[in-house]
């Protein structure tokens, strides 16, 4: 990415504008965190709702204090394990913190991401950005600049071409505002290495944690139906030539299979990076439904499978 690009999108931001930017995990839609009008066009480019929080994109941890009022040991601990990477700490907002970020909550998003034009682009700004996923609300979250085009077009005033997310699905998040260390959203950093560095138990959301980025039960849909579905149910589908169904699973198909195939990743983290481009082919190929494998009950899952239990609500089908 050329200083010159780098300057137009601080000048952009400087302004007011929006900027889509690669980080490792998704595209980001970009803005002043500090310009509360600069948020305010987030909200309406993606239509989001204006109690969703959106993350704070910093480039370095000197820069937590213009966010958070309190920094506890526990944040310390995981920012200097993870960072920059994909995981977003939940703590207590500074005062100065515009409510449109944190959705009027007491609490904030804070993260550094890794992706190199990410951290030029915040380097450069020297200030936060607050970013929530490129698309429109609700649906799948992109992982090339092309996505973040065929989501949200002129509404937004710079793209920034990093290549594909290398991670794919979004950030963990880790609330260390309160007592308990909590875990508010899966990534690919999980539990087990969260609490070996913290030394203690991360306990699960309840009604009583912040609200965060991505926990709402519909989500990261796509516009077709779908359908979690385990194996032998999947292979046993009727041959009906007249149902244009497509699946997702993690073996071949079996022989005479009507259905559009694909096969994904079988490891946990292969399967996260392709996940949204599945999702995306699939969702454009005009298909009535979209049949995905259930994925293992297993502690190295258990990002990929809220990402899909979501869509499969936010696509209007419950998961079965």
């Amino acid at each position: 990415m050329s200083s010159e690009v780098i300057a137009r999108a601080v000048a952009i931001l400087r302004g007011g504008g929006l900027v889509a930017f690669p980080t490792e995990t998704v595209y980001g839609l970009g803005a002043d965190a500090a310009n509360p009008d600069a948020v305010r066009r987030i909200f309406v480019a993606k239509g989001r709702p204006a109690d969703h929080p959106v993350i704070v994109h910093v480039a370095d941890a000197g820069q937590l204090g213009a966010w958070a009022r309190e920094i506890p040991d526990d944040a310390r601990r995981l920012a200097a394990a993870f960072w920059p990477g994909p995981l977003t700490l939940i703590l207590k907002r500074a005062p100065a913190v515009s409510d449109l970020v944190t959705g009027g909550q007491d609490t904030v998003g804070v993260r550094i991401p890794s992706h190199p034009v990410a951290q030029s682009l915040l380097r450069a700004f020297g200030a936060g950005i607050a970013a929530p996923s490129a698309n429109r609300f609700g649906r799948i979250s992109p992982t090339t600049a092309e996505d973040v085009r065929a989501e949200l077009g002129d509404r937004v005033d710079l793209v920034l071409d990093g290549g594909a997310s290398e991670v794919g699905i979004e950030s963990a998040i880790v609330d260390v505002s309160g007592d308990a260390p909590t875990l508010l959203r899966p990534g690919m950093i999980g539990v087990a290495q969260i609490e070996a560095v913290l030394g203690r138990p991360v306990a699960a959301a309840s009604t009583s944690s912040p609200r965060a980025s991505g926990m709402l039960e519909a989500h990261y849909a796509p516009a077709t139906p779908l359908v979690l579905i385990d194996r032998r149910a999947l292979d046993r589908l009727p041959r009906n030539p007249g149902d244009r169904v497509a699946v997702l699973a993690r073996h071949a198909a079996p022989a005479e299979m009507e259905a559009a195939w694909v096969e994904a990743p079988a490891d946990p983290r292969g399967y996260a990076h392709d996940l949204y481009r599945n999702l995306r082919a699939l969702d454009v190929g005009g298909y009535s439904r979209i049949l995905i494998e259930a994925v293992p009950d297993a502690p190295e899952w258990a990002a990929v499978r809220d990402r899909l239990t979501r869509a499969a609500r936010g696509a209007g089908i419950t998961a079965t």
